[in-house]
C-alpha cells in the first residue's frame, strides 16, 4: 500500500484560508458508503441525520497558543518555536525554524524578559528547550500566537482565538484544533439534542501524531506519533451502553475515532487518562464507531487514509471529486463530509 495511492490535485483556491463569516454554515456532503451515493447539502440540516438512536461523540480539547516567537541571544535571529509538549522542569518538547542553525546550548530571548537555552537535538527539527521560568498557558494567551496550519498562508489574526475552537472546547493541550468540531454551533447541539440524541465528550490532544507527514513510500511503514486523551466515567458509561443497546456511534473528527477505537476492548471503554499511536488504514475493522463527521484532509496524511479505511477509498475519491467540481472548501476552516455508516 503506497502513500501517493491517497494523493489527489486540489487549485490552490479551494485550500480555505478563513473560516465561514457564520459559524456552522459550511457546505455537508453526505456520503452513504453501502449506497455509493452522496448528497451536496448543509451543516445546517446535520441534525436531520441523528435521533434516539444516536450517541455523538465530540473531541473537547482546547487548542494552545503554541506559536511562540524568540531571538537568537548571539545574533539577534528571530526563531519560531512550536511547543509540542511541556515537559518536567519548565522544559519544552518543539519544532524549531531554520532548525540546523539550532544547535544544543544555543541560547535565546523571549517576551517579558524569559530566556531559554537548547538542551539536545532530537528529530530533524524537534529540540528539548529549558526555558528559566515556567511557560504557562497564561503567558501563552498573551505573548504566543494561534498555531493556524501551513497552508493557511496569512498570519493569525483576531478572529482565530475564537474560531480556531470549538464552542465546547474546554480542556488546553492541543497544537491543531479538532477541526471537525469547529463546524457546530450552541443552536446546533440543541437540535440534536431536541433530536433525541445524547452527546459525550472525549479530550484527545491534537500534537504531531495527527498532522505529521507521511515520509515513507510504503504506507504501513509509517509510525504515529503518540498523543494523549482521556475518557471519563460518564463518557465510558454513555459508550458502552449505546454499543449494548446496538444504536449508532457518531464520531466527530479524526480525533475522537482514535480515541475510541484505542480505548476500546471487549465491550468496555477504558477510562481515564491513556496514550494512542494507533494508525488506521484500510483494511482496520471498527470496533465501535459506526459514523463519522470529518472535514476534507489533506492529500497524502494519516487522516484521509482513516476516512479512507471506512468510507472506502474509491467511494472518497469520489466524494473528494465531487467536492472539488462542486467548488468545496477543503481543510481546517474548510467544507465538512457525513459518512452515515460503514462500508
Amino acid at each position: 500500500m503506497k502513500i501517493r495511492d491517497f494523493s489527489f490535485e486540489l487549485p490552490d483556491e479551494l485550500i480555505a484560508q478563513y473560516p465561514p463569516e457564520v459559524r456552522g454554515t459550511s457546505n455537508l456532503l453526505v456520503l452513504d458508503p453501502k449506497e455509493k451515493s452522496f448528497r451536496h447539502l448543509n451543516m445546517q440540516d446535520f441534525s436531520d441525520f441523528v435521533d434516539e438512536n444516536t450517541l455523538v461523540v465530540f473531541n473537547n480539547s482546547k487548542v494552545r497558543k503554541a506559536r511562540l516567537f524568540g531571538h537568537s541571544s548571539e545574533t539577534g535571529g528571530k526563531v519560531e518555536f512550536f511547543l509540542l509538549e511541556k515537559l518536567e522542569n519548565n522544559n519544552w518538547k518543539c519544532m524549531v525554524s531554520k532548525a540546523k542553525r539550532q544547535k544544543k546550548g544555543k541560547k535565546f530571548d523571549f517576551p517579558q524578559s524569559v530566556a531559554a537555552e537548547i538542551l539536545d537535538e532530537s528529530g530533524t527539527n524537534i529540540r528539548t528547550v529549558k526555558f528559566d521560568r515556567d511557560i504557562d498557558d497564561a503567558y501563552l494567551d498573551v505573548n504566543a500566537h494561534i498555531p493556524l496550519p501551513p497552508y493557511i498562508k496569512r498570519d493569525d489574526e483576531i478572529l482565530d482565538s475564537n474560531r480556531y475552537q470549538s464552542v465546547f472546547s474546554k480542556v488546553t493541550g492541543s497544537v491543531a484544533a479538532p477541526t471537525a468540531s469547529l463546524h457546530f454551533t450552541d443552536e446546533i447541539l440543541e437540535k440534536i439534542k431536541e433530536k433525541g440524541a445524547d452527546i459525550a465528550y472525549v479530550t484527545l490532544h491534537v500534537g504531531l501524531g495527527t498532522f505529521a507527514p507521511v515520509r515513507t513510500e510504503n504506507l504501513l511503514e509509517h509510525e504515529m506519533h503518540k498523543e494523549e486523551f482521556f475518557i471519563s466515567d460518564e463518557t465510558a458509561d454513555k459508550v458502552e451502553a449505546a454499543v449494548k443497546e446496538g444504536k449508532k456511534i457518531l464520531a466527530v473528527g479524526t480525533t475522537s475515532i482514535r480515541t475510541l477505537e484505542s480505548a476500546w476492548s471487549e465491550g468496555l471503554l477504558k477510562r481515564g487518562t491513556q496514550n494512542t499511536n494507533l494508525f488506521i488504514y484500510p483494511g482496520y475493522a471498527f470496533k465501535v464507531v459506526n459514523q463519522i463527521f470529518t472535514n476534507f484532509h489533506t492529500p497524502e496524511s494519516t487522516l484521509l487514509v482513516l476516512v479512507s479505511a471506512f468510507a472506502g477509498k474509491e467511494n472518497i475519491d469520489k466524494a473528494y471529486s465531487a467536492a472539488i467540481e462542486k467548488k468545496y472548501k477543503f481543510f481546517s476552516y474548510g467544507d465538512a463530509m457525513f459518512i452515515t455508516r460503514q462500508e
